[in-house]
């Protein structure tokens, strides 16, 4: 581990002297990665120092009760110390996922249900929206199609961070344990017996492209269809061909946007959510690919199993990946979402600790 920790501690006294050259500072693209690194490393560095300042403490007073027996008295705490901050080092130096601070692109799409499942989706939409805002995001509501009852069949949002978030505070970092089938069971608007129905709603989280150059489109891939828009986005709805279809001819995969209001606006956001959707293709051959690899990192979401259950007559949220279990749904959907994220983050990073006192 002293190896490990000086390399670190000497990383950052590295990014420290560049970022204080002023040279640096003429190329913005540089200075923001520099920072990037320099911020994540911060807490890391934090640790470091205070289990070395443990060890030498430790140490100090082992040599002075040779002397003073006095002095034995504080080694029992000063070793407990030196365990808790040891335990702290060894979870910031788990492997990360590199792309935990990065902004993400969230869609929510009705599935079994009817309308049901659309109110569901615009509930999940509403909860996402509240927590974004508790946790001081900007959100951008990119594309949605309404259900005749005012829930959505499909809506997209964009949800981006302010400054630099410290490790496990992006919204990557947290909202990546949100990917897969939301199950929802309550009475629905449209029943008339009062019987309580099952529905749900799908969830598909992606990290947003940082760099154009992460993903090139070529020109030539790209089929461009402009249309009237149908929904919100001002004077300009339904009487301009505002909105954007894109065809990425060569996966078939199709993006639209109608929220912005004009077709330019509309056209870069398409083409943002196509960047992440590729980028995403290509992250899930490569974990397929090397499946035991994936393993090791242990995954904790597949996007294609049911993840949570909503039970309104319970007032009972369930997430059947961590066990995780509270009778508080309604303040869930109100925003309060940290310790149902936080039992998946909790889950993910002891299996990551596991893996790594196995290598």
């Amino acid at each position: 581990m002293l190896d490990t920790v000086q390399s670190i501690l000497d990383e950052y006294a590295t990014l420290e002297a560049r970022l204080g050259d002023p040279a640096v500072h003429s190329d913005q693209d540089l200075v923001r990665t520099l920072n990037k690194r320099y911020a994540h490393l911060g807490p890391v560095v934090a640790a470091a120092r205070a289990w070395t300042t443990a060890r030498e403490d430790l140490a100090a007073a082992r040599e002075l009760a040779e002397e003073d027996a006095s002095f034995a008295d504080e080694v029992p705490a000063l070793e407990e110390a030196l365990e808790q901050a040891e335990e702290h080092l060894r979870r910031m130096l788990v492997p990360r996922d590199p792309d935990d601070d990065r902004n993400v692109i969230l869609e929510v799409k009705a599935g079994e249900g009817g309308e049901e499942s659309a109110l569901f989706a615009g509930d999940l939409l509403r909860m996402y929206l509240r927590y974004a805002e508790q946790r001081g995001w900007r959100t951008q509501v990119e594309d949605a199609t309404e259900s005749d009852l005012g829930g959505y069949k499909d809506v997209r949002v964009s949800v981006s961070a302010k400054g630099h978030p410290g490790p496990g505070e992006g919204p990557w970092a947290r909202l990546k344990y949100e990917g897969g089938v939301h199950r929802v069971q309550r009475v629905p608007v449209t029943e008339s017996q009062g019987r309580i129905h099952t529905s749900a709603a799908g969830v598909l989280v992606m990290p947003e492209v940082e760099d154009q150059g992460e993903v090139e489109l070529d020109p030539n891939d790209l089929r461009v269809d402009v249309y009237r828009s149908s929904g919100p986005g001002g004077q300009s709805v339904n009487t301009t061909d505002s909105a954007v279809r894109i065809t990425h001819l060569p996966t078939g995969v199709v993006v639209s946007c109608q929220n912005e209001k004009s077709q330019l606006q509309n056209k870069e956001a398409a083409l943002r959510v196509l960047r992440a959707r590729l980028r995403q293709m290509a992250q899930d051959a490569a974990d397929a690919e090397a499946s035991a690899a994936r393993r090791s990192q242990v995954r904790t979401v597949d996007r294609s199993e049911r993840i949570r259950t909503y039970n309104f007559p319970e007032n009972r949220i369930s997430d059947h990946r961590t066990g995780y279990k509270a009778y508080n749904l309604d303040h869930v959907l109100d925003g309060d979402l940290d310790p149902v994220v936080q039992s998946a983050m909790d889950a993910d990073e002891a299996a990551r600790l596991a893996a790594l006192a196995e290598s």
